[in-house]
Formats: C-alpha cells, sequence, structure tokens
C-alpha cells in the first residue's frame, strides 16, 4: 500500500472534524474597533464545506485557545455543537469531546496552523495543516493543504475526507453538476 492509499484509507474513516479558528477558520487577523469589539472574517466556502460534511454524517467542532463572542455566533450558524473556547490544553480538552461523543482518536481529524496545535495533529487519525501553517505543524501533519487558513482551506480538507469515503461526486451531482 502507498502513502497516498494510506492516507485515503485514513481519510475516510474520519467521523469527528475539530477546528482551530485562528488561522483555520479565519486568517490570523483580529480586528478591533473603538468600542473594544472584535471582528473575524470567515470564508463561506469553509462554511458551506462544514454543512456538506454534517449532512453526509459528519460532526463537527471547533476548539481554540482563544475566546470571543463572534466564533459562538458562527458555530451557532453552522450548527456546531461542540465549542470549546479559551483552551490551554487542547490535547486535553479533546480526548474530554471524544470521551463525550464516543469517538477514538482514529475516527477523528483536526485542522491546525500553530504549536498550540501540535500535540493533537500528531496523535488525531488524520492531523492536518492548513498551508501557511508554521513549518513544525505541516511537517507533523498528515495532510498539508494547498490554501491558506479563512481561504479555503477547511473546505479542501472535506472534500479531501468526502471523496475518500467516496460522497463527493454525489454531493457534486445534487448540486447540479456533471458525473465524471
Amino acid at each position: 500500500m502507498t502513502r497516498f492509499d494510506e492516507l485515503e484509507r485514513r481519510l475516510a474513516r474520519i467521523q469527528l472534524l475539530l477546528l482551530d479558528v485562528d488561522g483555520v477558520l479565519t486568517d490570523g487577523g483580529v480586528t478591533w474597533n473603538n468600542q473594544g469589539i472584535e471582528s473575524k472574517t470567515f470564508s463561506i466556502r469553509d462554511g458551506l464545506g462544514i454543512k456538506l460534511w454534517q449532512q453526509a454524517g459528519g460532526q463537527t467542532g471547533i476548539v481554540t485557545g482563544r475566546s470571543s463572542h463572534v466564533v459562538q455566533l458562527r458555530a451557532a450558524e453552522l450548527g456546531i455543537g461542540i465549542v470549546r473556547q479559551g483552551v490551554a490544553d487542547k490535547q486535553d480538552t479533546v480526548a474530554g469531546i471524544l470521551a463525550e461523543v464516543g469517538r477514538s482518536w482514529e475516527e477523528t481529524a483536526f485542522v491546525g496552523d500553530d504549536l498550540p496545535d501540535l500535540g493533537v495533529i500528531a496523535r488525531c487519525g488524520v492531523g492536518i495543516a492548513v498551508a501557511d501553517a508554521a513549518a513544525e505543524v505541516r511537517a507533523a501533519a498528515a495532510l498539508v493543504t494547498q490554501l491558506p487558513g479563512g481561504r479555503g482551506a477547511v473546505r479542501e480538507a472535506i472534500e479531501r475526507m468526502l471523496t475518500a469515503r467516496g460522497g463527493w461526486e454525489a454531493i457534486v451531482a445534487r448540486c447540479g453538476g456533471r458525473r465524471g
């Protein structure tokens, strides 16, 4: 079995997709206005990818080191029920989530971009780094996206997982696309 085949097999097993926020769901920038209100920009394509993943039976969660009201709003908009903010130790937090939802590390993918994500990326079934992640994170990941954080990297990872499962073509066909 080639390294590519092994990765595809692992991608097909994923049931739970966990995501960092800053640098993954966003480009990593944080904007504060004069009233001290924080804003973030999220990719609509990533959002649709998350919805398609959920419609295909996948679970999604957020695990982030920072806390932000706008993250809670975005998670609610996308129907993401697993949201952990202000997390100091992501590995312990993910272990707790897995126990809570009855999933294993091997059934879990985590998308990250920076050093706090290293432990989870190294331990889960498929560790994913966005294209502009820290070099150490890219080196530890089983998959590095072509797209940067906040610019479609999550959607790219979801398409890879759904393709590995054999479900992406059906989604495209339902949306009016042609079959290969």
